[in-house]
């Protein structure tokens, strides 16, 4: 089956062509027009059986669908929920309808592979009558990306069901817990904001410095929705756009602000992946992955020095590879692996899925 995948970033447009099962073409693009990178990315590969698209929120949808203009309205509702990604694949959809019409579109949702999590690592400490119906709750995001994580740290332990933590570093972070295949915890809640500070993203604060600022700066709902989403994290802390190869460029020269911002952004995916830790039994690997792990091996090792408490240890010139490797040393307590997402492998299987069980 040829299975053309779509993966919108926040600008971006990642698209990939994966034919039984194995990607053999890849390329991105700009989404400032979203009906061109839809027309390129259906031009590139005109012969396809199948488009799937990631959305990054499904709401309470547990697995993947197939897209109809009624679910893709329902999918936009939660636009607010995800601003940097949700209306981008809701957009993507309804192109590739207008300029594909008969070409089954499905969609898979990262919140999917959260849809289990134990109700203590699910749940807000808010008042019942605010969560009783289960939409106030958390629901954890980058789920395709832990999900290839899991399948793939299977195959390279060589065990049935290892627990490991999964850190997607890209321009949003998040640390996944994972247990017998399945998410037990998870840093993203309600939202891809909590957790630890990312790219243009301001991680978890507390909410009571938001209610002060908002009485006391003024801002509206919306200009401090837009603060936090786009000029927080990295970007706020040292000045920049909040890619890191900016900050890292500042941090090198002796920048104050930068070397501040990384150290905070270090600091808190620490902090998580030692509160992700306590969800397990034991930690049998350490999974990086995301444009982070890809791009920046440096960091991964940075990163990876202040967490001996745990067991975890990298080698620098291990991190320096390519593809999925092991980059722990061969004596280490827990394995660490470096790991390409994986995304468009998992796009495809779940369009794989849904099409057999409709022809059956």
């Amino acid at each position: 089956m040829r299975v053309l995948t779509l993966n919108p970033g926040s600008s971006s447009l990642k698209s990939s062509l994966v034919v039984d099962g194995s990607p053999v073409g890849w390329a991105a693009m700009s989404l400032d027009d979203v009906r061109d990178a839809a027309e390129q990315a259906l031009g590139r590969w005109s012969t396809v059986d199948v488009v799937a698209i990631r959305f990054v929120h499904g709401g309470s949808r547990t697995g993947p669908v197939r897209l109809t203009p009624g679910v893709v309205d329902a999918l936009e509702r939660l636009n607010p929920f995800a601003p940097l990604h949700q209306p981008q694949s809701v957009c993507l959809a309804r192109e590739v309808f207008r300029l594909r019409p008969g070409l089954p579109v499905l969609a898979s949702f990262d919140t999917a592979f959260h849809s289990h999590l134990p109700e203590e690592a699910s749940r807000y400490a808010l008042p019942r009558e605010w969560t009783s119906q289960g939409r106030l709750r958390r629901y954890g995001f980058h789920g395709l990306s832990c999900r290839h994580a899991a399948r793939r740290v299977t195959e390279l332990l060589d065990a049935g069901n290892p627990e490991f933590l999964c850190c997607h570093l890209g321009a949003g972070v998040s640390v996944t817990a994972v247990r017998a295949g399945r998410s037990v915890d998870t840093s993203m809640g309600f939202t891809p904001l909590e957790g630890p500070a990312m790219a243009t993203r301001s991680g978890s604060v507390d909410p009571g410095l938001v209610l002060h600022v908002m009485r006391t700066a003024p801002m509206s709902v919306e200009e401090m929705e837009d603060t936090l989403y786009h000029r927080s994290g990295l970007a706020g802390m040292s000045g920049t756009n909040g890619d890191l190869r900016a900050v890292l460029a500042r941090e090198a020269t002796g920048n104050p602000d930068a070397a501040s911002a990384v150290a905070v952004y270090l600091h808190r995916i620490r902090r998580e992946i030692g509160a992700m830790a306590v969800s397990l039994d034991r930690i049998d690997a350490v999974v990086f992955t995301g444009g982070v792990t890809e791009h920046q091996p440096e960091l991964i090792a940075r990163l990876a020095g202040g967490l001996g408490v745990l067991g975890i240890s990298v080698d620098p010139a291990r991190c320096l590879g390519d593809g999925d490797r092991l980059i722990s040393p061969d004596d280490a307590p827990v394995a660490v692996f470096a790991m390409e997402t994986g995304e468009d492998v998992e796009l495809a299987r779940d369009a794989e899925s849904v099409l057999s069980v409709e022809h059956v």
